[in-house]
């Protein structure tokens, strides 16, 4: 794989799977605590090549994200299921224990956020119809949503606000959706 971008991992184990699957250049953000330093690293990635923010599935993955977004705009977003990052004894969970198909997938799958002025195009109304949000199987459904439309896992609120930041058309929902509804008629 021929990457540009530099990709922002969480820690030295990420950055051996990323370069054994890829061989891109990273930099890593050694936990949640994020330095000013790498932050200052990861904008002048940013404007020399361009970022990809890969961290794992979990809420430190999650707040590192959102540390990045908020102080370097215009990276791009990798997002891998929970299920792919499970460690083989199952004691574990990141980037580090996904295979390399499923790394190169990811990435070659990125999303960019769109301007804060994007129209609301899936509504509050529409996830509560599709069963995301007050339902009973709601977290599994998103959880599982997150993963066909490469977006990662969220909360209700989240759900909404990343359809809308990476502009998930009402028809890449609509057929997310209806590939999810298969599903579970299948279970």
């Amino acid at each position: 794989m021929d990457i540009q971008e530099i990709i922002v991992v969480e820690g030295k184990d990420d950055t051996t799977a990323v370069k054994r699957a890829t061989g891109a250049d990273t930099i890593e953000t050694n936990g949640s605590a994020i330095s000013d330093e790498t932050l200052r690293r990861i904008a002048h990635a940013q404007k020399k090549r361009g970022v990809i923010v890969f961290t794992d599935p979990d809420y430190p993955g999650r707040r590192i994200r959102a540390i990045i977004e908020e102080r370097v705009p215009g990276v791009k977003h990798a997002f891998l299921a929970k299920a792919k990052t499970i460690a083989k004894n199952g004691k574990g969970l990141g980037i580090e224990h996904a295979c390399d198909a499923d790394i190169r997938e990811a990435l070659i799958n990125v999303y960019t956020l769109a301007d804060s002025k994007i129209e609301e195009q899936i509504t509050l109304e529409d996830l509560m119809t599709a069963k995301l949000i007050g339902h009973p199987q709601s977290k599994m459904r998103r959880d599982r949503l997150g993963e066909i439309l490469n977006i990662g896992m969220t909360n209700g609120k989240q759900l909404h606000k990343r359809l809308m930041m990476f502009q998930i058309t009402t028809l890449q929902f609509a057929q997310a959706i209806q590939a999810l509804d298969q599903e579970d008629t299948h279970v």
